[in-house]
């Protein structure tokens, strides 16, 4: 099969298109033909030397945690999961190929209605927002500040902490103003005056707050939440321990992500693609969201 790869850590330029042995399913495992795989920062630490705790890394090295495509293999005790459904899914590495084998329970049935860019890049920021949400404890009626609202996790908090019947008050770029509010947001800039921002725009407080960007707005955040129990960030995990924050904790489940799967399909929960790439053109795609803008989704697509 053929895999974006990279035989030694670096920049983006490392990854390039090889040849590598195959797959197969064995016992409660199934092989998944890849049509679209996510990119997010993940990924990219993994390109530039970072080794997830847990995990034992051989080169070449693949990367990629979360993947959609069609099962061509069901190893044996597999029940529920037939050659030929097609699923969206979730892994720690290796989704950057044309197969993948991962356990049958972290495979869900996708949707009918679900593009193959949106399904290969659903998994983790829908999984990690409601993880957050969970950790934060957010409940009706209360407000979040969010920060990066418009990325991949920041949309999917806005839409589930409003599901939940929280108030949201999220900070994007002058130019995803419009897209926050769409998501029923209200929006804010980022700069100067953030925090006189915020407390115009949320009089009676802020009771907690999402931290996507780091530096500045986790030091924000922590000081108009004022309990630092009550914030998590994405972003600055050593500083977290030492002011009493909280980072995502928990992990992924193939029934929380069926549950998001169908609030996609109800028209609730929306997942905003901003570009794909062939998988050959990986190494643009990590170049692209290691800027650290934009709104949505990068996706890599395969025949």
């Amino acid at each position: 099969m053929k895999a974006a790869a990279f035989t030694e850590a670096g920049g983006p330029d490392v990854l390039r298109v090889l040849e590598m042995a195959e797959p197969h399913a064995a016992g409660g495992e199934v092989r998944v033909r890849v049509k679209a795989a996510g990119v997010q920062p993940y990924d990219a630490a993994v390109r530039a030397g970072w080794e997830p705790a847990g995990l034992e890394l051989s080169w070449p090295r693949v990367p990629g945690n979360e993947f959609a495509g069609i099962v061509d293999e069901v190893g044996a005790g597999v029940t529920g999961l037939a050659v030929g459904t097609e699923v969206l899914g979730f892994t720690a590495v290796q989704a950057y190929a044309e197969y993948i084998v991962v356990p049958a329970e972290n495979v869900t049935p996708k949707p009918p209605e679900m593009p193959w860019e949106v399904a290969g890049g659903f998994t983790a920021g829908t999984q990690t927002a409601y993880l957050a949400l969970d950790a934060l404890r957010i409940a009706r009626g209360e407000t979040l500040l969010i920060h990066g609202a418009a990325g991949a996790v920041g949309a999917a908090a806005v839409q589930l902490a409003i599901l939940r019947g929280a108030k949201v008050v999220g900070t994007a770029s002058e130019g995803n103003q419009a897209y926050v509010r769409s998501l029923g947001a209200t929006p804010v800039v980022y700069g100067d005056g953030l925090a006189e921002r915020v407390r115009a725009l949320a009089p009676s407080g802020v009771d907690a707050a999402l931290d996507g960007a780091g530096g500045v707005a986790f030091d924000l955040s922590v000081e108009l939440v004022g309990d630092p129990d009550r914030v998590l960030t994405l972003v600055e995990h050593g500083r977290a321990a030492e002011a009493g924050a909280r980072v995502v904790t928990g992990t992924r489940s193939a029934e929380r992500l069926g549950m998001l799967a169908s609030l996609y399909v109800k028209g609730e929960l929306r997942f905003l693609v901003r570009r794909t790439y062939p998988f050959g053109e990986a190494a643009a795609a990590h170049r692209e969201i290691e800027t650290g803008h934009g709104r949505g989704k990068v996706v890599l697509t395969f025949p």
